[in-house]
């Protein structure tokens, strides 16, 4: 029997099956011992001088505990590594993220993406990871479009990341790309908007050609059930559902949409449905609908042109 067993156990089953060359040394093991038994085929090698005891799949998981114990004191899983570790995105990225505070250094390694960073944020866990806001600031720093930019804002606050704790993380920073973006979407977040089509929305379509200020994520019981709108014009009877997928399973097109709304106005039954089409592509059309309906419910007021070509 190999010795230490009970030891080598003990430890690899307090960091998902992982150990460092360092550790072993420290139980009383030879240097060479994690390098044997990779040899022999017992263990499987990750990074240099880390290895899993066993030569069986390495979860995302087992990847992170291993990044860190490669790169040693300090290291905290970062960015897009941090963001999944505290479920502000679901898909696992393929390659892991650390942060080290300066001046300390890693070797670069397969699948390991090593910051360096004089700024090092806040970091705690079992599995180290920079504070959650500090990580939604992280990703920030590198998003550079604003519908993505929205979208990350939403999917912290629905991995319950207080928002303004985002803000005074990015406060924090000396040197931020886009700052007043950030502040700004920060407060439409707060408003309510919970994606990035909400957003566009909410700016192209509403306030863009003055319609009536509406109520987001509206919860009512209804039948004796309790839904959500994501768009209500209180007093005018009218919602508004956001369909945030390109396209619908069954091959269901923008067109199609487009002329069961008119149908519904005719009718009376005033739920608009819209979807990226009609609210990215089509603006001023979406709008004019929109109006359509409202006058519907009693608006008398004027759509605003929003610029040249306006068809609102």
């Amino acid at each position: 029997m190999p010795p230490r067993t009970l030891e080598i156990a003990r430890l690899a089953g307090g960091q998902d099956d992982v150990v460092s060359r360092k550790q072993l040394v420290q139980l009383g093991l030879p240097p060479g011992y994690l390098a044997s038994q990779v040899r022999r085929g017992a263990w499987r090698a990750i990074h240099p001088g880390v290895a899993v005891v066993h030569s069986g799949p390495v979860p995302w998981r087992t990847r992170a505990r291993a990044a860190l114990l490669y790169c040693g004191e300090g290291a905290a899983l970062s960015h897009s590594s941090a963001a999944y570790h505290w479920e502000v995105v679901r898909k696992p990225p393929r390659v892991i993220e650390v942060s080290l505070p300066w001046p300390r250094r890693a070797a670069p390694q397969r699948g390991l993406r090593i910051h360096v960073r004089r700024y090092m944020p806040d970091s705690y866990g079992v599995l180290r990871a920079t504070h959650p806001p500090e990580t939604v600031v992280d990703l920030w720093a590198r998003t550079s479009d604003p519908d993505d930019a929205i979208a990350l804002l939403c999917d912290a606050a629905r991995a319950r990341i207080n928002l303004d704790h985002v803000a005074r993380a990015a406060a924090g920073r000396l040197r931020l790309p886009g700052r007043a973006l950030l502040d700004e979407l920060l407060a439409e977040a707060r408003s309510g908007i919970e994606s990035p089509l909400e957003r566009r929305y909410r700016r192209d379509v509403e306030r863009a050609h003055a319609l009536p200020g509406s109520a987001l994520q509206v919860r009512d019981v209804v039948g004796g059930r309790w839904i959500r709108a994501d768009v209500v014009y209180a007093g005018y009877g009218l919602r508004v559902e956001l369909d945030g997928m390109l396209a619908h399973p069954g091959g269901r097109t923008a067109r199609d949409t487009w002329r069961d709304n008119a149908v519904l106005i005719e009718r009376g039954d005033r739920t608009l449905r819209y979807r990226w089409a009609h609210v990215v592509a089509t603006p001023c059309r979406t709008a004019g609908q929109v109006a359509a309906a409202l006058r519907l419910g009693g608006w008398r007021g004027n759509v605003r042109s929003c610029g040249g070509g306006c068809v609102a």
